[in-house]
């Protein structure tokens, strides 16, 4: 069972998905070819462990997000639809085959994420950093951005995975705080916030990113209020999807987003003074997140010009 936790919830029939929200299966060569390549290698993706939309499409062109330290996750948030559970321990191989599969695939930028590790004593950081330092070797010219846990009463972990110089931090906020309790209740919204803030304080000089999911139940002034809370951690990128429910033990959607409310949270974001902003039903944390990065660069190259 992926979710023992959740098997005693009532049932919520999963509604009928929109026009703007539909994907075809994926079928085309690029799916397949990149499919073997991370099985032959042993590797999880968040693509298929957290059911992406996305999948085809992004595969399609042998993009793929590496999830490291395995596909059982140690929280248990009710919008998430990787497995829960107690996890095996890491593999001292794992660095070396996410390395070679990045190389193989000729990524120009890749995203690492990974599972909650709540049963290591540093959460996971010096796994990220190891995965990272293989991956400048064997991929010099690929760009890496880093989506992580929070890290939570895990002393010096963010200072570890700084260090080893991703280009791009990523720690996804995922709702409004009043929310927290029902849809993420093993974190807290302040304690990832300033996970943000203090990543960019380490090093200035890195891209910071975070995510939002609304039709959870949100109000668009809290939407607006988490921007702003954003920006005050000078956190560069934000990206705004729609949630979907995985299955009917998990939160229900609330609501599906209308595309012109997404253009309108867009607007808002620039004018709140993001260097990017990606905002549509379908966008996730790494949904086209090679254009997006030579996007963000060239939008801080911009500022940098002007100032």
């Amino acid at each position: 069972m992926r979710h023992p936790e959740k098997a005693k919830r009532p049932d919520t029939p999963i509604q009928r998905k929109p026009s703007w929200i539909r994907v075809k299966a994926p079928v085309s060569k690029g799916y397949q070819e990149t499919r073997k390549l991370m099985r032959d290698n042993n590797l999880h993706t968040v693509c298929e462990e957290a059911a992406c939309p996305n999948i085809g499409e992004c595969w399609s062109k042998k993009h793929a997000t590496m999830m490291i330290m395995g596909g059982i996750c140690t929280r248990a948030c009710s919008f998430c639809n990787i497995a829960t559970g107690k996890p095996n321990p890491l593999s001292p191989l794992e660095p070396y085959s996410v390395a070679a599969a990045v190389a193989k695939l000729q990524l120009r930028h890749v995203v690492i994420t990974s599972v909650d590790r709540d049963d290591l004593d540093d959460g996971g950081a010096e796994h990220f950093s190891k995965v990272i330092a293989a991956t400048r070797k064997d991929a010099p010219d690929t760009t890496i951005e880093i989506l992580t846990p929070d890290f939570r009463h895990k002393d010096g972990a963010l200072e570890v995975v700084v260090k080893a110089k991703p280009d791009v931090f990523n720690h996804n906020l995922e709702t409004v705080p009043r929310l927290y309790t029902t849809v993420r209740p093993g974190a807290r919204y302040y304690h990832s916030l300033k996970i943000l803030d203090r990543a960019k304080e380490l090093d200035p000089t890195l891209f910071t990113k975070s995510g939002l999911m609304v039709g959870l139940g949100e109000s668009k002034d809290e939407v607006f209020q988490v921007m702003d809370d954003m920006r005050s951690a000078d956190v560069d990128f934000l990206t705004i999807g729609q949630y979907l429910q995985p299955t009917p033990k998990h939160h229900p959607v609330d609501r599906f987003v209308d595309p012109e409310e997404f253009k309108f949270y867009e607007k808002m974001a620039y004018n709140k003074g993001f260097l990017h902003v990606a905002s549509t039903p379908l966008t996730r944390s790494s949904y086209h997140a090679d254009e997006d990065f030579q996007e963000l660069r060239k939008a801080r190259e911009e500022k940098l010009s002007r100032s």
